[in-house]
């Protein structure tokens, strides 16, 4: 029983409340545990299928526990993240393998939340960005509602950058209406400044939500890497980093791309 509780409350903080609630009234509807396969598509396309499976097992291990109890722990863990989150919180978040002792939420997963929380501006910040399909929908989905979207990345090794792969190229080329920023070729005249790499990764959703992570924007990053952050909700962090990307901005450390410096 300790076990599927434990499951349950990382659903809770994995999944979104209306997703819960989906589940829950999903799993209402079972006769048994026996016929748990089908509630697999109620979790969604981009929820983490090995929880989705711990929960199966953890459930045919507690037999004894009907579906209606399974349907209300599920709403009581999620009311319960919906608290913390209020209250302000920090969560680990983490990519690589599971130990199962330790509830974390995955780095795609949480960065997509990130972009599609985002009612206003999105930054995000990345040393390369590519083959990430889940991220590109999540960013289109996004500009489709009005977002101004500002991502900085590090310029390739043609433009003075410090990677092979020109990543600024191939986000203009998929998503134009976007603004990405480099670092600024003026930098080493600028007080203070002195050659180097875009390696700092953030995303960070209307100066209320943060994301701060070891992760690129690339496919093994989200999928194969050991990588580790945190999620930021409320609280002053998410908003000084946000001012402090701005900043940046208004100060000439980085510079956005135009028709006259377009790599």
């Amino acid at each position: 029983m300790d076990d599927l509780l434990a499951v349950i409350a990382e659903l809770g903080l994995e999944l979104h409340p209306d997703r819960i609630s989906t589940v829950a009234s999903k799993i209402e509807t079972l006769g048994s545990v026996e016929q748990f396969a089908l509630t697999r598509s109620s979790f969604g396309p981009n929820a983490d299928k090995e929880l989705v499976g711990r929960l199966d097992r953890a459930w045919r291990n507690s037999k004894d526990t009907s579906p209606s109890d399974v349907a209300s722990a599920l709403r009581g863990a999620s009311a319960a993240a919906v608290l913390r989150e209020n209250r302000g919180a920090v969560e680990l978040v983490w990519t690589g393998p599971s130990t199962g002792q330790v509830p974390v939420r995955h780095t795609e997963q949480v960065l997509c939340e990130v972009i599609e929380a985002a009612k206003r501006r999105l930054f995000l910040v990345s040393f390369v960005a590519y083959e990430v399909d889940s991220i590109i929908r999540a960013l289109r989905g996004a500009i489709g509602r009005q977002v101004q979207i500002d991502v900085l990345l590090e310029s390739s090794d043609k433009h003075g950058g410090r990677v092979t792969y020109d990543s600024v190229k191939a986000m203009k080329s998929i998503l134009p209406s976007i603004d990405v920023y480099v670092w600024s070729s003026d930098r080493k005249s600028l007080p203070g400044q002195l050659s180097g790499a875009v390696h700092a990764k953030c995303a960070v959703a209307d100066g209320e939500l943060a994301f701060i992570t070891s992760a690129n924007l690339t496919s093994a990053a989200m999928e194969r890497n050991m990588e580790l952050g945190v999620l930021v909700r409320g609280g002053e962090l998410p908003f000084e980093l946000h001012r402090h990307l701005e900043a940046l901005i208004s100060t000439k450390v980085i510079e956005k791309l135009n028709e006259d410096n377009d790599q």
